[in-house]
């Protein structure tokens, strides 16, 4: 598989989905002073379960609570199907960028992920610097369900 972790699906999915972002649970953890919230949605109109693709839209907040400003480097996904299959992917920044989140702050983005099997989860890492000191620092992104209406058990 390529890249599909990072299917530049863009913010335009961001606004005809507002209302039901506002009703999906959020998976949220925790690094340091840096907080990662994910909500993730099946997208029924771009997946073709007969040919074998599976498609999801996943938002990302990422909180910067510390007193300094941070630079999101490069990210990190593993990705899992519901065969057991394990993918890594990795590079740099998210969706073409390599933001700068302030203190007190925080960066929002909406991308894809696609896989063969109709479920999976993925889990990963940011690389951060800490623009006032240089220092890098890995944050976590919290693990996540794929779930569609085709899996036989849900992974959550």
């Amino acid at each position: 598989m390529a890249d599909r972790a990072a299917l530049p699906l863009g913010h335009e999915l961001e606004e005809p989905y507002a209302d039901l972002f506002a009703t999906l649970p959020v998976y949220e953890i925790v690094t340091g002073a840096i907080r990662v919230q994910v909500q993730v949605f099946w997208l029924a109109e771009q997946s073709e379960p007969d040919e074998g693709s599976y498609c999801w839209a996943y938002r990302i907040r990422i909180a910067n609570d510390s007193a300094h400003p941070v630079q999101l480097i490069e990210r990190t996904w593993h990705i899992t199907d519901t065969q057991g299959r394990e993918e890594h992917v990795q590079g740099a920044g998210v969706v073409g960028e390599q933001p700068i989140i302030q203190p007190g702050t925080k960066f929002e983005y909406t991308s894809g992920a696609a896989l063969g099997t109709p479920g999976g989860f993925m889990r990963g890492t940011y690389l951060m610097r800490d623009t006032t000191t240089g220092t890098c620092f890995d944050v976590t992104i919290p693990a996540f369900s794929l779930d569609s209406p085709f899996q036989k058990a849900l992974l959550h």
